[in-house]
């Protein structure tokens, strides 16, 4: 299948109502026309509520594939029109089991590496009204993925996307994202994981904790 932007979409954080409380949140999102310049940080017109599990450098731009949106339509009764899980690029012919952690693409006049899973949080039951959401996402493996940019420039809806470089490692979003749901206790993942000098500084740092509480268990 051919790589491609089906949505650009940003957004400005709003307050919504969670749980009888406020809560800002930078996942309502909306697509938008016209080229858009992408920095180090984010895209002009956008912004993240929570600057410590989003944004960044190693999370300046959230993708989801497209292929997952008929999924959820299906399981969740309603239509979901593109960046309802809160990403700036809805993209097509790169799915978590094939894209890998280290690959870099030229979107538009950027150069994007992947640098780690997107890990669901309780944000999305906020927007869809769905308490499991993030289990749903973290069962299906449908979660997207974050690039850090390499290059700032231009990008738009029609921007095309070229892969120019695949991570000699082959360590696909996908294993990355069961590692964190599951890799506590698993020591030669945990090893294989701070391998990938490519993967984002804090997931890195939580799983070399997590290898360290292992190997002080073993003591």
């Amino acid at each position: 299948m051919t790589m491609g932007i089906v949505s650009l979409n940003v957004g400005k954080p709003v307050t919504v109502d969670y749980q009888g409380k406020d809560l800002s949140t930078g996942i309502y999102k909306q697509p938008v026309e016209g080229s858009l310049f992408l920095s180090s940080l984010n895209f002009e017109g956008d912004g993240q509520a929570d600057l410590i599990h989003h944004g960044g450098l190693d999370k300046a731009v959230c993708a989801y594939p497209s292929e997952h949106y008929p999924y959820w339509e299906r399981s969740l009764g309603k239509p979901m029109p593109y960046a309802a899980f809160g990403e700036n690029l809805t993209l097509r012919g790169l799915l978590e089991d094939e894209v890998c952690i280290g690959d870099v693409y030229q979107v538009g006049e950027a150069v994007l590496q992947v640098s780690q899973p997107r890990y669901p949080c309780f944000k999305l039951s906020q927007k869809h009204g769905v308490k499991d959401m993030p289990a749903r996402v973290l069962n299906t493996g449908y979660s997207g993925f974050y690039f850090r940019v390499l290059e700032e420039g231009n990008v738009s809806a029609d921007s095309p996307v070229t892969r120019l470089d695949s991570h000699a490692s082959g360590i696909a979003v996908l294993e990355v994202l069961r590692m964190m749901k599951d890799g506590r206790k698993d020591e030669q993942g945990l090893k294989r994981m701070l391998e990938i000098d490519e993967l984002a500084s804090s997931l890195k740092s939580q799983f070399g904790t997590w290898l360290a509480t292992l190997r002080s268990h073993q003591d």
